[in-house]
């Protein structure tokens, strides 16, 4: 399906982040968190993630302040004010098409406006594009600059907030097989630059009442009883360089360990145009293999994000899915490629990888809570006005 110019990224990996010149000390070099099993802690912080000192200056002067200086994401404050209706019906629109088809592709033309009506600024839209240049290197893949974050839908409650650090691993048993499969990782925070931004609440609040009250297959030892959600974000840039080719899904064919899954593109810098195409699977197809080993009659639908807020969301446990690598216009340049991923499952029970990893504390150092839209079932005593 494509040619590979340089080199995969799975001959590159192995011990390419941890040479002892990497390392810098200080408080930003390794994010501490409350670890609730000692044996996966003491695993996580010998992996943890590096900085630099540019990195290191520019969250020293940032952190702490912005929360008070920057508005936040309110719709609850914009109930009379008719843009908000408009997003609304929009997002009632998009999820009708979610239900049937199990995925939804959600393109710029339509997400910019969409957010906007929901509150988010056109100074964050702005800003939005620009997160990405603050990531740090990520754990296990030499090709990728990452941060990531935990936040929990409260459907009950109708908020979203921001849930404590805790380390993060996809196993083969949820169908991700790669060589860190298992693995406990740690990424370093997102932190207030991306979550006080109104044009990421906005797409937060924009899956809240996509997957609300969406029946899927369940996974095994996931806590279905319960009406919270838990959603890791990353922030992701996927890098080619003349030496090594960036690989958006270096798994192949996988699925992500939760119910729903959304991508969304913000942008990207010397990338061909063919590049990061991806493809959904029926669950017949063979997890781990190459995106040109799989089987054409297995694939459901692709989708391509291109411009700045295209959207996908699929019924993660219903489909698998893969990407094709990111390619160079000029291949003695770097190519990027950045992402927001949004991971969303019910909480874990006892017997999950992640059962001694995902708390539901709010998080101390970095609060943030706003109100969600999630559209309720009629009940059977409604009795419209005739």
């Amino acid at each position: 399906m494509f040619s590979v110019p340089t080199r995969r990224a799975s001959v590159a990996c192995a011990g390419a982040l941890r040479s002892p010149s990497m390392a810098i000390a200080g408080h930003f070099a390794r994010r501490q968190y409350n670890a609730s099993s000692k044996v996966q802690a003491a695993e996580a912080v010998a992996h943890a993630p590096v900085s630099d000192a540019a990195h290191n200056a520019f969250y020293a002067a940032q952190h702490h302040h912005q929360q008070q200086q920057r508005p936040q994401l309110d719709i609850a404050a914009r109930q009379q004010e008719p843009q908000l209706y408009q997003a609304i019906a929009t997002i009632m629109k998009i999820r009708k098409r979610y239900l049937q088809e199990r995925f939804v592709f959600t393109e710029s033309a339509e997400m910019v406006p969409l957010l906007a009506q929901l509150g988010a600024t056109q100074e964050d839209f702005a800003r939005l594009q620009e997160v990405s240049d603050h990531l740090y290197k990520d754990p296990t893949l030499p090709f990728r600059r990452s941060r990531n974050g935990r936040f929990c839908f409260d459907m009950e409650a109708r908020k979203l907030r921001r849930l404590e650090f805790q380390p993060f691993a996809l196993s083969l048993e949820e169908d991700f097989k790669r060589h860190d499969s298992g693995q406990v990782r740690v990424f370093d925070e997102v932190e207030d630059e991306l979550q006080l931004n109104t044009a990421f609440q906005a797409l937060m609040v924009f899956k809240a009442a996509i997957i609300h009250g969406v029946e899927t297959v369940f996974r095994d030892k996931l806590n279905y009883n319960t009406k919270n959600w838990v959603c890791t974000l990353f922030s992701l840039r996927t890098v080619t360089t003349p030496e090594i080719l960036g690989e958006p899904a270096l798994e192949g064919v996988h699925s992500d360990g939760v119910d729903h899954t959304m991508t969304t593109y913000l942008g990207s810098n010397n990338m061909q145009a063919k590049s990061a195409v991806t493809y959904m699977h029926e669950m017949a197809e063979t997890t781990g293999v190459s995106v040109d080993d799989t089987k054409t009659t297995l694939i459901r639908a692709r989708a391509h994000h291109r411009n700045f807020l295209d959207t996908l969301i699929v019924v993660d446990h219903e489909y698998k899915h893969s990407l094709s690598p990111v390619y160079a216009i000029d291949p003695t340049r770097e190519a990027t490629r950045d992402m927001l991923i949004f991971f969303t499952r019910k909480p874990v029970v006892d017997g999950h990888i992640s059962s001694a990893m995902d708390s539901l504390k709010p998080h101390e150092e970095l609060p943030m809570e706003i109100p969600i839209f999630a559209p309720d079932v009629l009940s059977s005593g409604f009795d419209p006005i005739r």
